[in-house]
């Protein structure tokens, strides 16, 4: 459906998106996932057409959206950040002004405007004004004029952003209704609606693309350590002695314990290691009764973290912190006892 081919933009010396090369197929859900200032909306927009690459190019359904720019973006509907409405007209009026723009023709208006409000559910708003809508609705709209030609890919850049959570599971919703019969491009920076809606993600950091892979192989990708979850009958301090001393445990780490008399673990193992059967041996061995062991695996914040380089920055910031405290503590305790010595 989309191929992006050594796709860059540059903005003087700053490189914005760095020889990105993607292939889209025909019918699923892609996130583009990645922190603030990744390169996201960059790279939607010139798969869009709205900016020109320094480098590179975009095939859209076998045309170049720079050389071919009217057929390109037949197949495409975009729905930027902020949606592209007018508040001073009605909804019914946007989508038909829409439908004018977009070439479609004046027998089937009518038609697709109503088809385009019902897939997004705001028929019962067609006569008010854009301007006293929700953000939500406004949002809707904005995606009823992105789909209202029925273009084979659709691009959705942060389609979430600033909604309350009721609003966030309806578009959710609604993203995954048009799935089944549109290509899906999603750009977003929350992990939870990555994960909630798409096949398969890109992580981009810096401009370059760090990942591509369904959500459950990204786990195996990014090279991570197993994670396990283990609830046992026995003291704290002895399961800790125990567990630690298992072979090809890398660390452990206490939970709250979910009933009285026992204690959680968190267990992450050395990378490509399976600590469970080691486990299960040492605990009945030392007579403390396994209550439950699950394994947790690593979340995609965890991975999200690892693939951007933003884990570093993270433990960086923490062991500032962690210094400052502990130098501001001394500074403390030096002038609690000079003032003790004052009053001797």
């Amino acid at each position: 459906m989309i191929e992006i081919r050594h796709l860059t933009k540059k903005y003087g010396s700053h490189i914005a998106v760095n020889n990105l090369n993607l292939t889209l197929e025909k019918g699923k859900i892609y996130g583009f996932l990645g922190p603030n200032g990744a390169g996201k909306s960059t790279t939607m927009n010139m798969i869009t057409g709205y900016l020109a690459p320094s480098d590179g190019e975009v095939i859209v359904n076998g045309h170049d959206i720079s050389k071919e720019p009217e057929e390109a973006k037949k197949s495409i509907g975009y729905l930027p950040e902020l949606p592209p409405v007018y508040p001073d007209m009605t909804v019914g009026e946007y989508l038909k002004f829409v439908a004018e723009l977009k070439g479609i023709k004046k027998a089937e208006r009518a038609e697709a405007i109503q088809n385009a409000m019902e897939l997004v559910k705001i028929k019962d708003m067609e006569k008010r004004l854009i301007r006293n809508l929700s953000k939500g609705y406004k949002q809707r709209v904005g995606l009823a004029q992105a789909i209202i030609n029925m273009p084979e890919a659709i691009i959705l850049d942060e389609p979430t952003v600033g909604l309350d959570p009721k609003q966030i599971i309806e578009i959710r919703d609604l993203i995954k209704g048009l799935g089944k019969n549109h290509t899906i491009i999603l750009s977003s920076h929350i992990l939870s609606e990555i994960s909630a809606v798409c096949d398969y993600i890109f992580v981009i950091s810096k401009g370059n693309l760090v990942a591509s892979d369904s959500t459950e192989n990204l786990e195996h990708q990014s090279g991570s350590s197993r994670i396990i979850e283990v609830t046992v009958k026995a003291e704290e301090k002895k399961a800790l002695e125990v567990v630690k001393a298992v072979k090809g445990v890398d660390s452990v780490r206490v939970l709250e314990g979910k009933e009285t008399g026992t204690c959680c673990l968190q267990v992450t193992a050395k990378k490509k290691k399976d600590v469970r059967e080691g486990l299960f041996y040492a605990l009945a061995e030392a007579k403390m009764p396994i209550y439950q062991m699950s394994t947790a695996g690593n979340s995609l914040e965890d991975i999200f973290l690892s693939l951007t380089g933003e884990q570093n920055n993270l433990e960086t910031e923490k062991k500032k912190l962690l210094k400052n405290i502990q130098e501001l503590d001394e500074k403390t305790e030096a002038e609690n006892k000079t003032e003790e010595g004052s009053e001797e």
